[in-house]
């Protein structure tokens, strides 16, 4: 006798494009304190994305990866999470990180090259640093969150890769020990259709990404990532379920990069202009605001009012970073290690020496 067995993916979208209600909306829209919070953190995010990459561009920062089209995804991420819990980051979650109480000043400090942008947030001490390399963070996730559960902890990991990662083995691996480990651990799938320059069509063959989890023994479920309700209560649930001794959860946030991939990258080479002009009809910022407009939470001065605030903390920030003296040669080494291997302290000796204006 043949078994059939069937499966779905969820997906969950309450704004139209336009800010409009598509029917009932979550408990959370009733919170305007929280909302209105995201929003500002919205802003604050766009404003020290559109810095960063002029600073970039002026040889004042190094390569920068442009967080445009992701700022809802973040905010919600950040404002989900528990202070107890631990955030593993990849590259483009700048409006997460403000929200666990990284500095502006500690964002540009990495991202111009210096480690001490990421060595020390004492708001977050047990978070993750940024991971460049694809993927490899899904990996630390689960090891984090398997000493959670050992502990008996009630803590959770909230662990960010793009669409690209999910096609890497280092996702496929964690996901499948989440699962079987009965793990706290929620992977958020940022799908914002480009790797770099493969097109979300090429990435994979599945429907959706938030159906790989399938295979993995995890629930997954899509949310429109432009859509701030929708991927709150996402990650309200999944988070209360990690806590709650329920396991792990896949979600995917649907949105589009509209930025390069970084400062290193032109999108124009390999992307339609058509394609960016719909993706900026879907703005999650936008929406938002105008979901607040019609609900009676914002005006047009209160909107003048949070772009000049959003404008002077970032020029603060900028000024101190600016300000803040370069490090030593030597820290190129030590960051790398608790303790420098002695095959190392010879070539670290002669750069501290030559530093110094001795003999090399």
């Amino acid at each position: 006798m043949r078994q059939r067995h069937e499966f779905h993916v969820d997906s969950t979208r309450y704004l139209d494009n336009h800010g409009k209600p598509l029917g009932d909306l979550p408990p959370l829209a009733e919170d305007s304190d929280r909302v209105l919070a995201a929003y500002r953190n919205m802003v604050l995010t766009r404003t020290f994305d559109a810095k960063a990459i002029a600073l970039q561009r002026t040889g004042k920062c190094g390569t920068y990866p442009s967080v445009l089209g992701h700022e809802v995804i973040g905010t919600a991420i950040g404002q989900s999470m528990a202070k107890t819990d631990v955030f593993v980051p990849y590259y483009r979650d700048q409006a997460a990180h403000m929200l666990r109480g990284v500095s502006l000043k500690e964002m540009l400090l990495y991202w111009g090259g210096d480690e001490r942008g990421s060595a020390n947030w004492p708001e977050c001490p047990q978070d993750l640093p940024i991971s460049v390399p694809i993927a490899t963070q899904c990996c630390h996730a689960v090891g984090v969150a398997s000493a959670f559960r050992i502990r008996g902890e009630d803590r959770a990991v909230v662990c960010c890769v793009g669409d690209g990662g999910t096609s890497k083995g280092d996702f496929l691996e964690s996901i499948n020990l989440a699962g079987a480990w009965h793990l706290p651990v929620v992977f958020v799938a940022i799908n914002n259709q480009w790797a770099i320059s493969t097109p979300r069509s090429l990435q994979t063959g599945a429907e959706t990404i938030a159906q790989k989890a399938i295979s993995a023994g995890l629930p997954g479920h899509v949310v429109d990532g432009n859509d701030y309700l929708a991927t709150s209560e996402a990650l309200d649930n999944a988070l209360e379920r990690a806590r709650g001794g329920k396991g792990g959860t896949l979600i995917e946030a649907v949105t589009y990069r509209l930025g390069d991939h970084t400062t290193a990258d032109d999108a124009t080479r390999y992307r339609a202009a058509e394609d960016l002009k719909r993706a900026w009809e879907k703005d999650g910022i936008k929406r938002l605001q105008n979901w607040l407009h019609d609900n009676g939470h914002w005006s047009a001065d209160k909107e003048k009012a949070l772009q000049a605030e959003a404008r002077a903390l970032v020029d603060k920030a900028v000024e101190e970073y600016l300000a803040t003296e370069a490090e030593p040669p030597t820290a190129m080494l030590d960051s790398l290690f608790e303790t420098l291997p002695v095959a190392l302290q010879g070539q670290r000796e002669r750069i501290a020496n030559k530093y110094r204006g001795g003999e090399s």
